[in-house]
């Protein structure tokens, strides 16, 4: 009893210490004695519930150093930053950085000088890894995003299947697997994948009482938008599916005066997307319009307010996105906009998408044939290849080929690099050949050697618009120029401005048609599924949201009805006060019209508050006080 009153004291101690908290939330304290007691761990946290910790402390009090195996680069970035500014030694491994990088972190783990390493799954099958690590203590591994590790997650990562072979290297060593959604199905397939021995299972309710989950069906989904905005000065999350429906709805939103918006997507550079996310996350009133790019680990506590603009595409992303509001225990809402419009609109570009067999075929051979790429060759060539090429081979859709090209990406079989980034050129020849070009040629290579540094001796890097800038050359011609020199192979050039692809393992004509279509099929079926559940969650006007949310992760409800969704507020029990009443209190307050009504009293329909207006303004007791509003007579 005695020790662990003293293992409490400590616990505490280091959560204030570092963390500048009073308490442990919900489950942290039971999964950080798990892992310290040596035992295999399985915890759910929904979005919001500090999973972060659940590893981080355990890692400063144990011995050795903590492996967090993570599928997203930015996201081990943001957490060394966050950890560093406590003073937590940790780090993070990427195939961005140079090898004696790298070798300077694993001396420090070998020398107990780091507590935290990050790492990808791919990173535990690289023999510099597994070779270094036999000499460095290890105190457990943390396994965060666990569902990828499960064919019938949302993000499916055939690397994960790494943990369990490093594992059996390290057989004594305590495994904590960690995700924010999963279903009962996943929750199964992680323990059985990541082989868990008698794993602590930790799960928290997936239900948030200070949510209000509002599912409207609207038509002018803007002027909602607007309407709110101008009613609520606090911080939001506005979540777009495409990247131009958040920035039309940002110029929409700016050209009718509604200050303190931005928009974010990944296709702006990496820089600007740094800054908008800075300037949201430490603002009180500010709003985000972002794609789904947007959130992975982002911990704001302020956030007042979750907007979808359009569906999601599963229950999952929906639950983790609305997660980032109300963090602070606050009262927060949510409102997910639809129609029926829509719902048709999506199901066509799902089917659009969805190549059959024989495309599929068609598109991945196409890949290979255009970069020349041989059956079993294998080739660490990065090639430039647009869709654009692709859809004029193959005469196939380029939705179907995007979505082709983003399995083969997702699961490691290629890197295919759509962000933009600076142009890269390397000279293949000697500088003593240079003279034997023939004139206009040389004077266009000492161009170049005088204005990029180091492409004589290895790929330089260079911002093409600055570089024409200061050569005062044409655009046009400088592709043509490049184009026919990179044809000559005189030298070596990637337009930083289009896609490129790198094949990360040898091309195997016989997967194809087998082991590739076959998974591609079940993943494009489970993701139909998903689509098929959240459009029955968006057009259920018969059960309770967040009850049926709770079911989908195979949770049970102790409440009928949770008094806090758009279901649950047509009842008229939970209305006591009359439509009519709420109206003429409104008024009394200033002029309004009816959509301003409709924002305010969100838990009746437009239709019903217009019905009801007309009816006080025929009684006398409302008037019109111009073409838009009303007011009190």
């Amino acid at each position: 009893m005695q020790r662990d009153s003293e293992l409490k004291n400590l616990l505490l101690q280091t959560l204030h210490y570092y963390w500048k908290h009073q308490a442990f939330r919900a489950l942290q304290e039971e999964t950080i004695r798990s892992l310290l007691q040596g035992k295999d761990t399985l915890t759910l946290l929904p979005t919001g519930g500090g999973k972060s910790l659940c590893y981080q402390l355990p890692a400063v009090l144990s011995e050795g150093v903590c492996i967090v195996i993570s599928p997203l680069l930015a996201l081990m970035k943001d957490q060394v930053q966050s950890l560093q500014r406590k003073n937590i030694p940790s780090a993070y491994l990427s195939s961005e950085m140079e090898d004696y990088q790298m070798d300077e972190i694993y001396q420090k783990c070998k020398e107990g000088l780091i507590k935290i390493l990050f790492i990808s799954p791919e990173r535990l099958s690289h023999p510099s890894f597994i070779y270094n690590f036999q000499e460095i203590k290890v105190s457990f591994i943390a396994v965060d995003e666990a569902h990828c590790i499960s064919e019938w997650g949302q993000d499916f990562r055939p690397s994960y299947q790494n943990i369990k072979k490093f594992r059996a290297q390290f057989p004594h060593l305590p495994c904590l697997a960690l995700t924010a959604t999963a279903t009962p199905k996943v929750i199964e397939e992680i323990s059985k994948k990541l082989e868990l021995q008698a794993p602590n299972i930790f799960r928290k309710s997936y239900r948030r009482e200070n949510l209000s989950l509002h599912v409207l069906d609207i038509v002018d989904k803007y002027e909602f938008i607007y309407q709110f905005l101008a009613q609520n000065k606090t911080s939001g999350l506005i979540y777009t599916r495409t990247r131009k429906e958040a920035e039309d709805l940002f110029h929409f939103l700016s050209k009718r005066n509604i200050d303190n918006i931005d928009f974010f997507h990944a296709g702006l550079p990496t820089a600007e997307k740094n800054k908008k996310q800075r300037k949201w996350q430490y603002s009180n009133v500010d709003t985000l319009i972002c794609t789904n790019a947007f959130g992975m680990g982002i911990d704001k506590e302020n956030v007042q307010f979750v907007i979808h603009l359009s569906p999601s595409q599963s229950i999952e992303n929906y639950y983790q996105e609305i997660g980032r509001a109300g963090r602070n225990g606050a009262e927060a809402y949510t409102f997910l906009l639809w129609n029926t419009a829509e719902l048709k609109s999506i199901d066509g570009i799902i089917h659009a998408q969805t190549p059959s067999k024989q495309e599929f075929s068609t598109i991945v051979r196409a890949v290979y044939s255009l970069c020349q790429v041989a059956d079993h060759e294998h080739t660490s060539v990065t090639f430039q290849l647009p869709i654009e090429r692709i859809e004029k081979v193959t005469k196939i859709h380029r939705k179907k080929i995007i979505s082709v090209l983003n399995f083969l990406h997702n699961q490691e079989i290629i890197y295919h690099n759509t962000r933009k980034r600076p142009s890269s050129i390397e000279l293949k020849i000697s500088t003593e050949q240079i003279g034997l070009m023939g004139a206009n040629t040389e004077y266009f290579l000492e161009l170049l050697l005088r204005n990029i540094p180091g492409i004589a001796q290895y790929k330089a890097y260079f911002n093409e618009e600055k570089l024409l800038e200061k050569l005062q050359i044409n655009a046009l011609d400088f592709q043509e120029k490049i184009r026919e020199l990179s044809r000559l192979e005189i030298l070596e050039y990637m337009d930083g401005q289009k896609s490129s692809i790198q094949f990360l393992t040898p091309r195997q004509d016989y997967k194809v048609e087998k082991e590739y279509w076959k998974l591609f099929y079940q993943i494009q079926k489970n993701n139909i599924q998903k689509w098929e559940e959240m459009k029955f969650f968006i057009q259920n006007q018969s059960h309770c949201k967040m009850k049926l949310i709770l079911s989908y992760f195979g949770e049970k409800s102790n409440f009928e009805k949770c008094n806090q969704c758009s279901v649950c507020h047509q009842y008229p029990w939970n209305n006591a006060q009359p439509l009519s009443t709420k109206i003429i209190e409104l008024l009394a307050l200033h002029p309004m019209g009816i959509d301003e009504l409709a924002i305010r009293l969100i838990h009746f329909d437009k239709e019903t508050i217009l019905e009801t207006v007309i009816e006080l303004r025929e009684a006398g007791i409302i008037t019109m006080h111009d073409f838009r509003t009303y007011r009190l007579a």
